[in-house]
């Protein structure tokens, strides 16, 4: 979320330049990580980011993450969350795709990408789930607004199932595409603060959240709510379970002794 931050500062006159800057720096980072992955780990091909198969998996991950975070604020509603709704601007609304797109890049690449990969080759795909999701929330501990909780529940729903996504698939399209949605419909279409961010979101529409921090995530955002948890519970199962049917799930590779 810092590079959002950045950029919303850079484009703030103008809202709409967000949209091709945060859309170059998201085919930047792709680059160097594919540029990386041959020149630092010496791999001649990079299968997490085939090429074959990445538009259906993108656009089956944007369905998923705008589906669950229209479900959470439908469900925010139904329990009397909902204080105000304005409109807001289809400019900043197409700049916050933008920069969601180069948050959603960077973020996968890092966390799933590398951090999850690696570390899966050497602990096994529990542990590596364990500690790699423990991280992404720990960075969001940055941010303004920021709390514990917060951070543990943004580990527990987008961390968790964004991994999930990419153990399900071996593929990093489909957690890009879910996670980019899921901010992208948070903060670009409802307009509430994202993460702990204190930065107001440029969206479609201007949502003011009221209520208990069990059902709006309090000056965190809906992320640190419960029903987050409850919505995002779900997806995480059925990917978790079809990963495990498809042998995805990696144990703790053995360490062979040498002999005295």
């Amino acid at each position: 979320m810092t590079a959002s931050v950045g950029i919303n500062q850079l484009v703030s006159p103008v809202p709409i330049l967000a949209l091709p800057v945060g859309i170059g720096l998201a085919i930047a980072a792709v680059t160097s990580y594919r540029r990386l992955c041959r020149t630092v780990e010496l791999r001649p091909s990079i299968p997490e980011l085939e090429k074959t198969g990445r538009w259906s998996l993108l656009r089956r991950g944007t369905l998923l993450g705008s589906g669950l975070f229209t479900v959470l604020m439908a469900l925010i509603a139904v329990f009397g969350g909902w204080q105000e709704v304005s409109w807001g601007s289809f400019g900043g609304f197409l700049g916050t795709a933008g920069m969601m797109a180069s948050v959603a890049v960077a973020e996968e690449l890092v966390f799933r990408g590398v951090v999850f990969r690696i570390m899966e080759e050497r602990t096994g795909t529990v542990i590596a789930l364990v500690v790699s999701t423990l991280l992404f929330g720990a960075t969001h501990l940055v941010n303004v607004n920021a709390t514990l909780w917060g951070a543990l529940a943004i580990a527990l729903t987008g961390g968790i199932m964004t991994t999930a996504a990419y153990v399900a698939t071996r593929s990093l399209w489909l957690p890009i595409g879910l996670h980019f949605a899921w901010n992208f419909t948070h903060a670009g279409i409802f307009g509430v603060m994202l993460s702990g961010s204190d930065v107001p979101p440029h969206s479609l529409l201007n949502v003011t959240l009221s209520g208990p921090s069990w059902l709006t995530g309090g000056t965190f955002g809906p992320e640190a709510g419960l029903l987050a948890l409850l919505v995002c519970l779900a997806p995480t199962i059925v990917l978790l379970r079809r990963a495990a049917r498809a042998g995805q799930i990696r144990r703790r590779p053995h360490r062979t002794r040498l002999s005295a």
